[in-house]
């Protein structure tokens, strides 16, 4: 498999890159990795199951270039841009090279899914962003790709893999997450692609629900 990861820097991307060059459950995987710095992924440049491509996903022809001949597409970061540009560059590539699959980060909230306190303090912090997460979900529903939308919980640095998944016609369960839960959701897409397919998750820690904020 060719997994192609977008804004490859973040600290979640980093986390799937790791695991996928470190566990033998992804021997056969390789890595695509596109940002715009390539010379802050440096250390993996010498690894033979490693591409990394220096780009911008403001510009489509950029985004074409590293879709092209690829299986699955990660895109770790969430859209705000007012026209959804990132959203729309996306689509338009994986349409134009025959690629399918896509794995897109957004936030919780955009469903008015966040129930209670929580709730209404999460939709004031994300507001203005809030219309773009939503048309960037919406975009992808219609686009008729493999799409998996990842709502993202409030994220920690906890040291462990502890999550429950939930679905777009159900309340979200928590209130905050270990980036390395929202890794392991990835991973699980890449191992079975049918995974979270044509679907939107929400990924968090059961054991914060019920909390009026963020837990760290």
């Amino acid at each position: 498999m060719k997994l192609l990861i977008m804004a490859a820097n973040g600290q979640i991307a980093k986390i799937v890159e790791k695991r996928i060059l470190n566990e033998t459950a992804f021997k056969n995987v390789e890595l695509t990795l596109f940002l715009r710095k390539s010379s802050r992924l440096s250390d993996l440049a010498d690894n033979s199951r490693v591409k990394i491509i220096e780009g911008s996903l403001d510009d489509k022809n950029d985004v074409n270039d590293a879709v092209a001949g690829q299986d699955v597409v990660f895109v770790a970061v969430v859209d705000h841009t007012s026209n959804n540009v990132w959203t729309k560059n996306v689509i338009e590539a994986m349409k134009a090279n025959n690629v399918t699959r896509v794995i897109f980060t957004n936030i919780l909230g955009i469903y008015d899914e966040v129930p209670g306190e929580f709730g209404r303090w999460n939709r004031q912090s994300v507001m203005s962003g809030l219309q773009a997460a939503i048309n960037s979900d919406k975009l992808l529903a219609d686009s008729g790709l493999d799409y998996t939308t990842l709502r993202l919980p409030w994220l920690n640095d906890r040291n462990e893999v502890k999550y429950v998944v939930t679905h777009k016609s159900e309340p979200y369960n928590g209130v905050s997450g270990s980036r390395q839960s929202i890794a392991d959701v990835v991973l699980k897409i890449v191992a079975d692609p049918k995974f979270g397919s044509k679907d939107s998750l929400e990924i968090a820690d059961p054991a914060t629900q019920g909390s009026d904020r963020p837990v760290y």
